[in-house]
């Protein structure tokens, strides 16, 4: 009789475990984020470097260190324009992100005397594998990332179009860069920074909290850097194959990687995650969320 009330009882704690946890599990308002880094190595990450083959880690450029992902350059002895990018595996649209970054030291020899302390993270971008051998940065919006000098003005979380531009106080902005509101951080500090990326109807840029810049319908182009070069600049960049982009020209970009820069000075990314907005909109889905801001009815799960 003693075995039977121990087990009984022994089920429906289990039972009412089970229920907690599948409770938790379900619950709407639970923020689901996704760390795109694990703190231990790249996987789920692509490397393209110019005039390097795909996934080359050309003389270790990328690396994990202390659960850092650090872009660093102690193994080369110029830079030589070996512009490159790390992409995230897959595509977003609709989603938060999160990423502390901090830069270190000099920079390296060989490198542009603008990419000092000069880096970003890219979105909406083109893939890794469509990168043509020798392109120096992906058709992209960037959010270029800036460490102050030791003394005056130097903001971060800026825009830089490369082969894109913006819609900026209702008029479509062609300026390759544009400077945002932030503060100057001086010295290796860490910085936080978050971008809220709604397709292309907002994108809204935030530095330690305060929100320094916002705009809509990122698109594509039609020049690399300026229109005034006659399409010489995709060349320069190493974009073989500009007549595709040029063809293109106005074609707003909603989704698309995510992508760290690698451009010549060392940098540090750590605590990388992302908030997908994009999922299943139905309540009366298993899976339903209540911040989702996009309804993507193919991921809706139901009980059987």
């Amino acid at each position: 009789m003693l075995f039977y009330w121990v087990n009984k009882t022994f089920l429906l704690w289990l039972a009412i475990g089970f229920f907690t946890l599948n409770e938790e599990n379900i619950n709407p308002d639970q923020e689901d984020w996704i760390s795109l880094f694990n703190g231990k190595n790249l996987d789920g990450w692509t490397i393209k470097i110019a005039n390097r083959p795909l996934d080359e880690n050309h003389l270790n450029t990328f690396r994990v260190e202390n659960q850092t992902l650090r872009i660093a350059y102690d193994q080369y002895e110029s830079f030589d324009d070996k512009s490159g990018h790390l992409y995230y595996k897959q595509p977003y649209s609709h989603y938060k992100l999160c990423f502390d970054y901090r830069f270190l030291g000099e920079q390296t020899p060989g490198g542009e005397g603008w990419n000092v302390r000069n880096s970003g993270v890219m979105f909406h971008s083109q893939s890794a594998e469509s990168n043509t051998f020798e392109q120096h940065f992906p058709v992209s919006i960037e959010i270029q990332l800036l460490g102050g000098l030791g003394k005056g003005n130097r903001t971060t979380a800026n825009i830089c179009t490369p082969g894109t531009a913006v819609v900026l106080n209702e008029e479509v902005d062609f300026r390759h860069c544009i400077s945002s509101n932030s503060k100057t951080y001086h010295g290796d500090q860490w910085v936080r920074v978050e971008a809220i990326v709604l397709g292309s109807e907002y994108i809204a840029h935030i530095v330690e909290q305060d929100t320094v810049m916002v705009y809509k319908k990122p698109q594509i182009g039609g020049a690399f850097i300026s229109k005034s070069r006659n399409g010489e600049d995709w060349e320069s960049m190493g974009v073989t194959n500009k007549e595709k982009w040029i063809a293109q020209e106005g074609t707003i970009l909603s989704e698309g990687y995510i992508a760290l820069q690698a451009e010549s000075h060392s940098i540090d990314f750590k605590n990388i995650e992302l908030l997908n907005l994009c999922g299943c909109t139905y309540p009366k889905a298993t899976n339903y969320k209540s911040y989702y801001v996009k309804n993507d009815p193919k991921k809706c799960k139901f009980d059987q």
